[in-house]
């Protein structure tokens, strides 16, 4: 092969390497909010699909003209770790009323090219009033307004919702504002990322509550696996299908590829025996490093499990450590007394270590400094801690998981001028061994 054939095929590597890394951290990329990163995605979708299709069972789907890709990322257990947040007021998760406005939304916005506000406003106070199970949303109150915003915001982070004329903020001080909307209804359509529609679940609303976890069990199943048909689902047949060796093996890779793609670290604790065995296998432990050097991070195993490092923080969407908020330093705070506990810490224990934050750093976590500061601050921190794979349950106990002993602490800093009202402590943790996630 000639010294130009080798060059192109080492750009092309690492171009695709990249583009899955910025999948992997955005896998809603539209040409709006990240022009080099679509075109490069846009250039190499073929190889882009092959591997994320081999890899871990998503489907890419790349819209040049219409100016964006979606990676449809399935998780087998989804869990409440990556809420969606609030543009506004620190990024806060989204409530259970802001998601019920945000699938009202977005169906009433099916068959709208283009909008009102207010217009919108009406055909939701509408779908809210004519369904019992929902309580009737209601523009005069300004919180009902701000969450309103809130989720229009989302939308148009994802570039469902263009503005044309006005801003979408106007609406939270008046309902009389005016904002003018295009909608993108197609790239609407591709947001779920769900294999089975909820409208195929052939359940009573009355049935819901008590059957939720199968239920959104049921939304993830893919047939491509075999096994059990979800209970309920219209036109399928009910019972089961024999899956095949092909089909189990394809499951066990994606389950195990999946989980390690889209969370760094990944215990063997968390596997099943069958998982365990396929990593263990020479075929398993093979496609595993070559998925992995394809991606372009760099794999740490350990006995306890697998960690992935990205040398250039493309995939990263929730660093740690992190100075951005009070949280996520309360957090590397108290990784040192709870990687000190082999048995974890009680509520009660947890308060006290926060105490002795707030004490050793007086004029730091203003928000924090109450009678019930102290316990909000180790829930945050605790949180954060869960959030990114570090700490775990146990009873009333949070101990925390092997991957937490990478980090110590190693300066801490507190703010010159305490009368500056944002002010905040740095706090510096490096891995113990290996490199940073």
């Amino acid at each position: 092969m000639s010294t130009l054939a080798n060059q192109l095929a080492s750009a092309e590597r690492e171009e695709v390497s990249r583009a899955i890394r910025l999948l992997l951290a955005r896998p809603l990329l539209t040409k709006a909010a990240d022009p080099a990163g679509f075109d490069l995605v846009r250039r190499r979708r073929d190889p882009l699909a092959r591997w994320f299709d081999y890899t871990c069972g998503w489907n890419l789907v790349v819209e040049p003209r219409r100016g964006y890709a979606r990676l449809t990322k399935i998780r087998a257990n989804p869990d409440g770790s990556r809420p969606a947040r609030r543009a506004r007021s620190g990024h806060t998760p989204f409530d259970r009323r802001r998601y019920v406005l945000l699938c009202v939304t977005a169906a009433e916005l099916l068959s709208m090219p283009m909008t009102t506000i207010g217009m919108l406003a009406g055909r939701v106070v509408q779908a809210t009033a004519a369904d019992r199970a929902l309580p009737t949303f209601d523009p005069v109150h300004r919180p009902e307004r701000t969450a309103f915003v809130d989720i229009l915001k989302l939308l148009e982070s994802y570039d469902v919702l263009r503005t044309v004329d006005g801003t979408t903020d106007a609406y939270v001080d008046s309902a009389e504002a005016k904002v003018l909307y295009r909608v993108d209804s197609t790239l609407l359509m591709r947001l779920p990322a769900a294999p089975v529609g909820a409208s195929r679940l052939a359940v009573p609303p009355d049935e819901v509550p008590a059957r939720f976890e199968d239920l959104l069990a049921g939304l993830v199943r893919e047939r491509r696996y075999g096994g059990a048909v979800a209970e309920g689902t219209v036109d399928e047949p009910h019972g089961e299908t024999a899956a095949t060796d092909a089909q189990r093996n394809l499951r066990l890779r994606h389950s195990v590829l999946r989980r390690l793609f889209d969370d760094p670290v990944l215990h063997r604790a968390d596997l099943t025996e069958d998982e365990l065995a396929y990593v263990a296998s020479l075929t398993g432990r093979q496609i595993l490093r070559r998925s992995v050097e394809q991606a372009g991070f760099l794999l740490e195993e350990r006995s306890e499990g697998f960690l992935l490092v990205d040398p250039d923080g493309i995939a990263t969407d929730v660093r740690f450590p992190d100075d951005s908020s009070t949280a996520r330093v309360a957090a590397l705070l108290l990784l040192e007394p709870l990687c000190t506990a082999a048995a974890g810490l009680l509520p009660e224990q947890l308060a006290e270590a926060g105490a002795a934050q707030l004490r050793r750093f007086p004029s730091w976590a203003k928000a924090y400094q109450s009678e019930d500061g102290p316990a909000r601050l180790a829930d945050d921190a605790v949180r954060v801690l869960l959030d990114v794979g570090l700490a775990r349950r146990e009873g009333d106990r949070v101990a925390v998981r092997p991957a937490a002993y990478r980090y110590r602490l190693t300066e801490t800093t507190s703010p010159a001028d305490n009368n500056d009202p944002d002010d905040t402590t740095a706090s510096r943790g490096v891995p113990a061994e290996g490199n940073e996630q």
